[in-house]
């Protein structure tokens, strides 16, 4: 059924009768400071998402450089980028530049294979290769083409995130409502949540059968180019955070091994980072992968077929549903690209991994 167009209230109101005084008049391009007060629908969010939707265009390490450095405020307080917001909350915003950019296209009108659709909640099985949303040199992705195709949807947001290479279940909120509800039972998984998240991936060797729980701590860094990475660390890390990921072999194949993953935590690229540190990287991963192998696997060098992406599925979403309380569990079907190897794997020589 089509999505009901549902009108919101804005995620913040500005005051504008509050400007800072006694300094020169904003450089072309760069805002003024300004102070926001957070509205009740905007209780609970992340100080850092609140920001990067407020200033859309700003390089992500600006907003979190300036958070970092204490030129954002929360009631006169630095805050952390995780910081939740509560509704009344004073955001003090600094002057930001703004990028000087000629007019670009809009975002091309794209609809997605969905799995569910209802005037709360929309769940699309994504493919790899599209971004979830715009920028980092993206400039549009999933939730901007699915705008322009339904412009009579008055509120479309990401409950969640998937990584660019990627496919799967991913669910969008069209009402924030809708949306708070979601975020929240994400934020408490683990617990008392009826979320639950598994993934397929190939990673590369033989699986060890009592390696069935990863809980290194992982810490998110920006490398000297200003590309996000995240690594292991130790709980005596400053910047530690916690995650839980759990490993079940679901099929053995040579020189690989096909796992079901589930997320208690979502941290990003915990899937990634947690299955590369244990030995074990996920086959066509870019970030963290065998490069060498990777590229042999692109070529088709040794299976008569092409790995040419990350060997990374969202699988399954199991949720309760924002307005009846229901449970609900979507399924993907694994992409054909990622059937037709592993078709071709079990019948051919493995490429093994590079030795050192």
């Amino acid at each position: 059924m089509p999505v009901i167009p549902c009108v919101e209230p804005p995620i913040v109101r500005a005051d504008t009768a509050r400007p800072d005084t006694g300094r020169p008049a904003p450089a072309p391009g760069e805002t003024r400071a300004s102070r926001l007060r957070v509205d009740e629908d905007s209780a609970g969010q992340r100080l850092d998402n609140l920001l990067l939707r407020l200033l859309k265009g700003v390089p992500k390490t600006h907003v979190y450089r300036v958070i970092r450095s204490g030129e954002v405020r929360v009631n006169g307080r630095r805050a952390a980028a995780d910081t939740r917001v509560q509704a009344g909350d004073e955001i003090r915003v600094p002057p930001v530049r703004l990028p000087q950019r000629e007019a670009q296209a809009p975002a091309p009108a794209r609809e997605f294979p969905l799995l569910l659709e209802d005037d709360h909640v929309l769940a699309i099985d994504k493919p790899a290769g599209v971004a979830v949303h715009g920028g980092s040199g993206v400039s549009s992705g999933v939730i901007e083409q699915l705008r322009q195709a339904r412009p009579q949807a008055r509120f479309l947001e990401l409950v969640h995130r998937l990584d660019r290479e990627t496919s799967g279940v991913l669910l969008v909120a069209c009402r924030r409502s809708a949306l708070t509800r979601l975020q929240e039972q994400f934020r408490a998984r683990g617990g008392a949540s009826a979320v639950g998240k598994t993934y397929v991936a190939l990673v590369v060797g033989d699986w060890p059968a009592s390696l069935k729980v990863l809980d290194a701590p992982l810490h998110k860094y920006l490398t000297p180019e200003g590309e996000r990475r995240v690594r292991t660390t130790t709980a005596a890390d400053a910047q530690a955070r916690q995650a839980l990921t759990l490993v079940r072999v679901a099929r053995r194949l040579p020189g690989y091994t096909l796992l079901d993953v589930t997320l208690r935590t979502g941290r990003t690229h915990q899937i990634r980072v947690h299955l590369a540190a244990a030995g074990h990287p996920i086959a066509g991963d870019d970030k963290y992968g065998d490069f060498a192998l990777n590229k042999r696997l692109a070529r088709g060098e040794g299976v008569p077929a092409r790995l040419e992406r990350m060997f990374l599925h969202a699988r399954r979403l199991r949720f309760e549903h924002p307005a009846t309380g229901a449970t609900v569990e979507l399924e993907s079907p694994l992409p054909e690209d990622c059937a037709r190897f592993l078709r071709a794997l079990e019948n051919a020589r493995a490429i093994p991994p590079d030795t050192p």
